[in-house]
């Protein structure tokens, strides 16, 4: 697999940023709010309507948390989800994603902490001859110029890279799973999130210059043959498709790779974070009469995956699809 495994984990459990987040577009940020769906894809009856990602009911002294596998880009085609999605969503008294995709602020500031260099310096000065001469063909292929991006960290660009060329084959983050959520939800929900957008990208900016660079290189080199876009559709449609077996191949074939993003991926953006999401829904359950947690799809999968973990400790843990 590669580096591509960061390019899938982008899709289901991790960040995906485009240049114009980095560029400080607040109109692109404002348009995560919402999907706009066609009136032929929202007039479609729930028997129409196929079951997509995976749907968990914790429950814990009366209260009830459902947990829903999303993912982080998509089509208008996903949409509407099926009538159990819809119905938990509806029936919970508070939404509780990974972040607010809606706040701009708080990306920006994490953005410029953590994702780029001071005044003085640029990427050219942490990266080899041979890895900065494959940035600078990447971004020529997509018309961007590298002195617009120098300043950028290389786990920076991988990611930017990562979502230009999933937005070129249709799956654009203001279609994502998140925005529908709220979207759907509207205002008469409080929002709460389980993490910060300064906490994801500082995970991201505690890889060392060398693990970065190995980063890039891992990605640009699958991004490159085409092998990370076919691996990302293939998970995109298990998601699509609600196809649990197909998600845990996956991750068995992943747990096996040796790469600096497949350890990442691994180490950090799962292993790390689950527990951490664990923690936070016990808290949920403690006081919340209700709640709709949607997370990335493969924070839920495995032994290590948040359901396993909230049945570990003895919450009543239901798989309803």
């Amino acid at each position: 697999m590669k580096g591509g495994i960061v390019f899938l984990l982008s899709v289901v459990a991790g960040l995906v940023i485009r240049p114009a987040y980095a560029e400080n577009n607040a109109a692109a940020a404002a348009s995560a709010q919402a999907v706009v769906m066609p009136a032929s894809v929202s007039a479609l009856s729930d028997a129409d309507t196929p079951q997509r990602g995976t749907l968990y009911r914790i429950r814990h002294h009366g209260n009830t948390a459902w947990l829903f596998g999303t993912i982080h880009v998509g089509k208008p085609a996903f949409y509407p989800l099926e009538r159990e999605v819809t119905a938990a969503l509806h029936a919970a008294g508070k939404l509780v994603l990974e972040i607010d995709i809606r706040d701009n602020a708080p990306f920006q500031h994490a953005l410029h902490a953590h994702g780029t260099y001071a005044n003085d310096d640029g990427v050219e000065r942490h990266l080899s001859h041979d890895t900065l001469a494959v940035l600078r063909q990447a971004l020529d292929r997509h018309g961007i110029s590298f002195d617009s991006m120098r300043r950028f960290k290389p786990w920076l660009l991988a990611n930017m890279l990562i979502g230009l060329d999933l937005e070129r084959h249709g799956y654009d983050r203001t279609h994502g799973i998140e925005s529908f959520l709220l979207s759907t939800a509207g205002k008469s929900k409080d929002v709460q999130e389980l993490e910060s957008a300064e906490y994801q990208m500082s995970l991201y900016d505690d890889m060392t210059d060398a693990m970065q660079e190995q980063y890039l290189r891992e990605n640009l080199a699958e991004l490159a043959d085409g092998n990370a876009l076919r691996k990302a559709q293939a998970l995109i449609e298990a998601w699509a498709s609600a196809d649990g077996n197909a998600v845990e191949q996956f991750m068995r074939e992943s747990a096996n790779e040796k790469t600096t993003s497949s350890e990442f991926m691994q180490r950090v953006l799962l292993d790390r974070r689950n527990p951490e999401m664990a923690r936070k829904i016990e808290a949920l359950l403690e006081k919340e009469e209700s709640s709709f947690v949607g997370v990335g799809l493969l924070h839920l999968v495995g032994d290590s995956g948040v359901p396993k973990l909230l049945k570990e400790k003895g919450y009543e843990v239901e798989k309803l699809y």
